[in-house]
């Protein structure tokens, strides 16, 4: 399958259109019947990630941030983890965003995400991020506030002032260089239940359960209808949304990691070209080692 194939059907290029139940959770991209070609696939787009990101490092211009969101379960780590594992830890950084904490709570809702950047040459990744402002908050209106925000700011028009607000952060990363890739796990709610069971079942997944997870499960159609609006406020030309569906833990991994590939491989990334008196001085410290060379005989 080409690079395009894949790719066409899940990026949201018209938001306008969009709608949550016009994307399967359990769809596979028509290699349904050949997961191990699947992973295969994922292997070779992985080693050409690791390629691309020591271009990256070394040219030295651009910053790429990968965003991803979903429900609990829906696979975060597993892509983080399957996806960059051939990517040098020097140049990638990933944060988690929890709950908010009193001092970025005393700061507008971009604050913690803006320190979090990432600097030029590195590939930075957001597991949740500044959209969680719209979704787990649009779901607890509760939690405005412990933001303090002014009355007069907090009324029905603020999911709209902050889409608006998120698309004027992203354009303003894109003109300064970061490249912003934006991921919805879209998982089903069958399929969670069942991941959520394996967490309770198997003792080394036990520490990953929340009873928390549950109070949120009872509140899927709402967070289903913020996903949805978000998609579509958000998704746009400089930062566009993928809507992945992640049933099948391999294909969302797969999907991911051709993403990230042809957006990287669409930079035109080089290394920096060494010439005149830079070359010059190399060209000295060859002949200076070369020179240190043992003579035969005596070793």
């Amino acid at each position: 399958m080409t690079s395009g194939k894949l790719l066409k059907s899940h990026r949201i290029d018209h938001p306008d259109k969009f709608s949550l139940a016009d994307f399967d959770p359990a769809d596979t991209g028509g290699i349904a019947h050949d997961k191990k070609g699947g992973k295969a696939m994922l292997a070779e787009d992985v080693e050409r990630l690791g390629e691309l990101q020591q271009r990256l490092n070394a040219h030295g211009r651009w910053a790429v941030l990968v965003v991803l969101q979903g429900m609990d379960a829906a696979g975060k780590d597993g892509v983080i983890e399957h996806v960059m594992s051939a990517v040098n830890p020097q140049g990638c950084t990933v944060h988690p965003f929890k709950a908010p904490s009193d001092e970025e709570l005393a700061h507008d809702f971009l604050w913690r995400a803006a320190k979090r950047l990432p600097p030029r040459g590195q590939i930075g990744i957001f597991n949740r991020s500044y959209y969680e402002e719209t979704l787990v908050v649009r779901v607890h209106p509760e939690m405005l506030l412990r933001q303090k925000i002014p009355k007069p700011l907090a009324g029905k028009d603020i999911w709209k002032n902050r889409f608006h607000d998120i698309r004027a952060f992203e354009r303003h990363l894109a003109r300064s260089g970061v490249l912003v890739l934006k991921f919805f796990l879209r998982i089903s709610q069958e399929e969670q239940r069942q991941r959520l069971l394996a967490r309770i079942d198997e003792p080394a997944k036990r520490w990953k359960f929340s009873m928390g997870d549950i109070a949120e499960r009872k509140l899927w159609d709402k967070y289903m209808d913020a996903y949805e609006d978000m998609i579509r406020a958000t998704s746009r030309p400089a930062a566009p949304w993928h809507v992945v569906p992640a049933d099948h833990k391999w294909f969302a991994r797969l999907v991911v990691a051709r993403a990230v590939v042809d957006a990287l491989e669409g930079l035109d990334l080089s290394y920096p070209t060494v010439e005149g008196t830079a070359l010059d001085e190399l060209e000295k410290v060859r002949a200076a080692l070369e020179a240190e060379a043992p003579k035969r005989g005596s070793e």
